[in-house]
């Protein structure tokens, strides 16, 4: 099998922090158990006023992606976002000096 090495490119991420409007929307946590889309250990839960508990999700061209504690949301220059948990952020990644 033929090995390969990742291009580099320059990106943009951040760390996911609730309430600052980073994801694209919310799922109900009964719709991601229900579909089976994904494994749910870690991914973050939030509890709205009305009861219903929802999962944050960064959407792109893959689907959904939902967010789990500690992961970085990474924007590339053509504004493609993805998501990258923070065991594997900085094997892929370095910062770029300025």
């Amino acid at each position: 099998m033929k090995k390969y090495k990742r291009s580099s490119l320059e990106v943009e991420a951040v760390v996911y922090e609730l309430g600052k409007g980073i994801e694209d929307g919310f799922m109900p946590w009964t719709s991601v158990v229900t579909n089976g889309w994904i494994k749910t250990e870690n991914l973050i839960k939030v509890t709205r006023e009305d009861g219903v508990v929802v999962c944050p999700f960064i959407q792109n061209r893959r689907g959904l992606i939902f967010l789990r504690e500690g992961d970085y949301v990474i924007q590339e220059k053509d504004m493609e976002r993805h998501v990258c948990g923070q065991d594997k952020f900085f094997d892929r990644f370095y910062p770029v000096e300025e």
